[in-house]
């Protein structure tokens, strides 16, 4: 039964029985002449014995329908009030919106609307705890990786690295001691030996992958510089570097280091190069990352997708709001160019 349904009843029935209360008490206290009177007495064409109660009936009804119309809109109100707290809605109910609302019903919204606030801030302490719950775990997961590359890198070195270097001393000492011939054979071992050196280029640039050397705090231009003069003692390479002292936000000068790793491993991987230049300048509102080798080269249309490391490259040059442009000529060598735009604030830092 609906609200007002509910209090219609209670109306007609509550009319009735004041009717009929009242009715008693007045006819004991009153007695009438003569009971006939109820019956001849008419209104409306109506004996007074029916008349009574049909408008008894009506004005029950009528104060029924009005209460139960009120009723129905306060239940209403509360209904939307408590799906909103449901929801996770944070309410913030007017003066306006409590007026006309009995004493119980203010005090029930006003509850309301504190377990809305309450129900807020508990949301809000439950995304933050997630944040830091997540940042914790991404920041455990990333050294467990870091351990991971460096054992791996460190075992690298001391078993397949070592082993590489003993064959390619021995492969140098059996192509000296050969005398001077272009047979099949001395052109086998020769290749061999070529192989041999390839594959340690391999594993100097997947050194660089697993254990790349890292800022921690340091500039840029002592990053690099580091970097270059660990190259150069490993690698048989002509290393020439020109780089200014450029000082930019801490993200950008790491990813620009990033960019220099990535492309000196492909170099050391592909280009079978013997001179690598790398340039680092500031001119006028950019800073210019340039890494140049005299290696194969390639078709930079025909290259598959991320042969050369070339979508790492461009997804960093693109978070720090750079261009990149790259020119490579078959059997000419590879140029890498990154452009950086500096900001004001940059400019201020600098």
């Amino acid at each position: 039964m609906t609200a007002v349904k509910r209090q219609v009843t209670i109306g007609i029935i509550f009319a009735l029985a004041c009717l009929l209360l009242f009715s008693l008490v007045f006819f004991f206290a009153f007695p009438p002449a003569g009971w006939s009177m109820l019956w001849k007495q008419q209104i409306w064409h109506l004996p007074f014995v029916f008349i009574v109660p049909i408008l008894a009936l009506f004005f029950g009804a009528f104060v029924g329908l009005m209460s139960g119309l009120y009723w129905r809109q306060v239940f209403i109100t509360l209904d939307d009030t408590l799906e909103k707290v449901e929801q996770g809605k944070t309410l913030a109910l007017s003066e306006d919106h409590r007026s006309g609302r009995s004493c119980e019903v203010q005090n029930i919204l006003r509850h309301a609307e504190k377990i809305s606030m309450q129900m807020g801030k508990l949301t809000q302490l439950t995304q933050k705890t997630a944040n830091e719950t997540a940042e914790i775990e991404e920041k455990a997961i990333q050294k467990i990786v870091s351990e991971e590359r460096n054992r791996l890198a460190r075992e690298l070195h001391d078993s397949v690295s070592q082993q590489l270097f003993a064959a390619s001393m021995l492969m140098s000492t059996i192509n000296e001691l050969r005398p001077v011939s272009d047979d099949m054979e001395s052109r086998q071992l020769k290749l061999v030996e070529q192989t041999i050196h390839q594959s340690q280029l391999e594993m100097r640039a997947l050194f660089l992958h697993l254990r790349p050397v890292q800022l921690h705090g340091k500039a840029l231009k002592q990053g690099m510089e580091e970097l270059l003069l660990e190259l150069k003692q490993k690698v048989p390479m002509n290393i020439n570097a020109t780089i200014e002292p450029v000082h930019l936000e801490r993200g950008i000068e790491d990813q620009l280091f990033r960019i220099l790793q990535e492309s000196v491993s492909n170099t050391l991987r592909h280009a079978k190069a013997q001179n690598l230049d790398v340039l680092l300048i500031k001119r006028e509102a950019f800073v210019i990352l340039r890494v140049t080798d005299d290696g194969v080269g390639f078709q930079p249309q025909s290259a598959k997708p991320g042969a050369y490391g070339l979508q790492n490259m461009k997804e960093r040059t693109a978070q720090i709001g750079g261009q990149i442009k790259l020119v490579s000529v078959p059997d000419k060598g590879t140029s890498l160019e990154i452009k950086v735009p500096i900001l004001e604030g940059d400019e201020n830092h600098d």
